[in-house]
Order: structure tokens, then sequence, then C-alpha cells
């Protein structure tokens, strides 16, 4: 266990529309708790961790999204993250999406700043944050099914060209100096 980080197990249940989530209002104060699936069909407010991914070379990671998941199947994402679960802190759920996701462990990533974000899927506050690192990745869990190293240039091609996550864009692009 890493110091000063609470750990947290998100799998307290065998679905993933079953995990409890904080519902919290504008000031980010937990008012309700509640399954991942009653959050997603009632489009509550809730909190998300977002880690950009860069190499060494300034170059950003970039992943399509499994056609499982329950918020844009398919779609490319500039972060690893996803959603915070109840009585988890950011930092936490930063550690433990990166560990998930790509296979990333004994890492605290940087913060680097947050916001809100809200469209016709989703509405929450979120936090982001940075690290640098070459991999190796592992994509264990299921929700990439491809990734790649992209530069300014190819970032730009690829936030014009395809279907994006909205709210990592939003929220975590204009933190980001990707190199050329």
């Amino acid at each position: 266990m890493l110091a000063g980080v609470k750990t947290y197990d998100h799998r307290m249940s065998s679905a993933v529309g079953d995990e409890l989530v904080d519902i919290v209002d504008e000031s980010d104060r937990v008012i309700a708790v509640v399954s991942r699936r009653e959050m997603r069909a009632r489009r509550l407010r809730h909190r998300a961790v977002y880690i950009a991914v860069q190499g060494s070379d300034g170059r950003l990671l970039v992943h399509q999204r499994s056609f499982d998941k329950d918020v844009r199947p398919g779609a490319w994402d500039i972060a690893v993250g996803g959603v915070v679960g109840s009585g988890e802190s950011y930092d936490a759920a930063a550690v433990r999406e990166m560990a998930e996701e790509i296979g990333v462990i004994a890492i605290t990533p940087t913060p680097i700043g947050g916001g809100t974000f809200g469209d016709e899927s989703f509405e929450l506050i979120g936090r982001c944050y940075h690290v640098v690192h070459d991999g190796p990745f592992t994509f264990a869990d299921g929700e990439v099914i491809q990734a790649k190293w992209v530069d300014r240039g190819e970032l730009d091609a690829l936030l014009a060209t395809e279907e994006v996550m909205h709210d990592s864009v939003a929220l975590l692009l204009g933190h980001l100096d990707v190199g050329e």
C-alpha cells in the first residue's frame, strides 16, 4: 500500500452497475450514495478522475474504449480514468484506475487541475492528473480495445476525425503540452 493513499476495493459487487458511487452537490459535498447503474440512469452528479499518460518524449497515450462500456462505447479517450467509488478519494481513484486500465502500479500521478462537466450522458466533478511513463502497459481489465502514442499533429487529427470522450478533452486537454 502506498503511504498516505486510502485503498478501496471497488469490486464490492460482482456487477459493475452495482458499484456504489457518491453523488455530490455543486460544492463537491456528498449528498447521496447510489449504485453506478442508478447514477447513470438518473444522470446524477458524481466524481471522476482523468490521468494523462505521456511518454518521456512528450507523446500522449490515447486509447479506444471497449464496446462494452456503459458510456460512449468504442470512443477514443485521451485519459486513463473513471468514476470515483463511494468513500474513495480522488487520489486513490487515480492510482486504482492506472493499475486497472494500464497495469501501472506504485506510481502516484501529479494533480494538475479539474473542474465540472456535463452533457446529455452525465454530469460530474473531475480531477485531472499527469504521469510520465514509457510502459510497458497491460490492458487486462477489458476496458481498452487498442492504445497508441500520439504527437500533437496526430492528436489533433484524432480529435477531428474520431468520436472522443468529450469530458476528457474538456477537462484535461488544456493542461497538456503534447510533444511534436
